[in-house]
């Protein structure tokens, strides 16, 4: 009997055990409350301040052209797309500071960095190895080339000794032109005592223009100081 007594309280205990478990369960089910999502941070937009000339090209020379040309639609008038700015640096063969004070100089004068460019190929006549840096550019669009064009043709130019305009011949048949300078020192944001070597560069202004007559037009209409109009009308 003592047996059976046994067994049968052990039985009871069962339901017991049990029981014990929901409870548990609901422990787990309780999450911890979440953390306070960060606040973003206000994302900064950039102000776009349009230039002299984007506004220029706008009011005056759009219409101007459309009248000049007989555009049906606004799409057709020619725009600058982008100016280019190259300045080889061949002596940098015999001297590799040399390019590292061209890419400053060119930094300062556009307000952007330059890329440096290599060599595709060997030259042994003039002791130059491939991968060799020689050069560096730019590329300006936008404001900045607005920016840009308008200090090149008010404050650089001029300074040229005997300025007496730029030629028309140096268009590319594309609507594209490029004008060589020979001293960087004309613009005003390079320190002259601080210039170590004399160094040209090309400018070369990328337009939309189908030919060079209407490129002529538009880079006139800009102020770009042409000498005088001999390119044929296509």
């Amino acid at each position: 009997m003592a047996e059976k007594k046994i067994k049968k309280d052990t039985v009871g205990e069962k339901p017991a055990k049990n029981a014990e478990k929901p409870a548990k369960s609901t422990e787990k089910t309780v999450k911890a409350p979440k953390k306070e999502a960060k606040a973003a941070k206000p994302v900064e937009k950039e102000i776009n301040i349009p230039t002299r000339l984007a506004e220029l090209y706008k009011k005056e020379i759009t219409p101007l052209l459309m009248k000049k040309f007989n555009y049906k639609s606004i799409m057709q008038v020619p725009i600058l797309h982008k100016i280019v700015v190259n300045m080889g640096v061949g002596a940098a063969v015999s001297d590799a500071k040399l390019i590292e004070e061209a890419a400053k100089e060119l930094e300062t004068i556009t307000g952007q960095k330059p890329s440096i460019r290599k060599a595709k190929k060997a030259i042994s006549n003039f002791k130059l190895r491939e991968g060799l840096s020689i050069g560096c550019m730019v590329t300006l669009r936008k404001e900045r080339m607005y920016e840009f064009m308008d200090r090149l043709l008010n404050i650089a130019l001029p300074r040229v000794r005997d300025f007496r305009g730029l030629s028309d011949k140096s268009f590319d048949g594309r609507g594209n032109y490029t004008l060589g300078i020979k001293e960087q020192i004309i613009f005003p944001e390079i320190n002259v005592d601080k210039i170590n070597k004399i160094l040209g560069m090309d400018i070369t202004f990328v337009t939309t223009a189908p030919n060079d007559n209407e490129a002529y037009e538009l880079l006139q209409a800009f102020g770009v100081p042409f000498r005088k109009k001999e390119i044929k009308s296509a």
